[in-house]
């Protein structure tokens, strides 16, 4: 059966300084991964961060700056970036309008309990 989860944009949450919905939990879905649409306000960024899991950014509206590590990138509605585990990662946005991405990220527990649901599931 399809179903579709709509955005609620009206019941955005607050992480890492900006606003998001996080794709999980929804019973629907039995994914190895996890992800949240995004949303950076004008003027903010987000909380400077690295952690263990994989990552891919998806840009969907506007513009912002992506910084990894040392180095900067324009990132731009369209693009995608593979952020590898262990980097440091930020998006600042500072044009006139929002910026919104879709991530995603994935670690081999993640696939593990995945490939446990998929096999009850059978």
């Amino acid at each position: 059966m399809i179903e579709i989860r709509r955005l609620d944009r009206a019941n955005l949450t607050r992480a890492y300084g900006l606003d998001s919905q996080r794709l999980l939990p929804w019973p629907a879905l039995n994914a190895p991964f996890e992800g949240a649409w995004c949303v950076l306000k004008p003027g903010d960024e987000s909380t400077p961060h690295a952690h263990h899991e994989y990552e891919v950014f998806i840009a969907m509206l506007g513009r912002a700056r992506l910084s990894v590590d040392d180095e900067q990138f324009e990132f731009t509605a369209g693009d995608i970036v593979h952020l590898p585990p262990g980097c440091t990662h930020r998006v600042s946005n500072d044009s006139a309008q929002d910026f919104e991405y879709y991530g995603i990220w994935w670690d081999t527990d993640m696939s593990a309990k995945f490939l446990a649901r998929h096999q009850e599931q059978a």
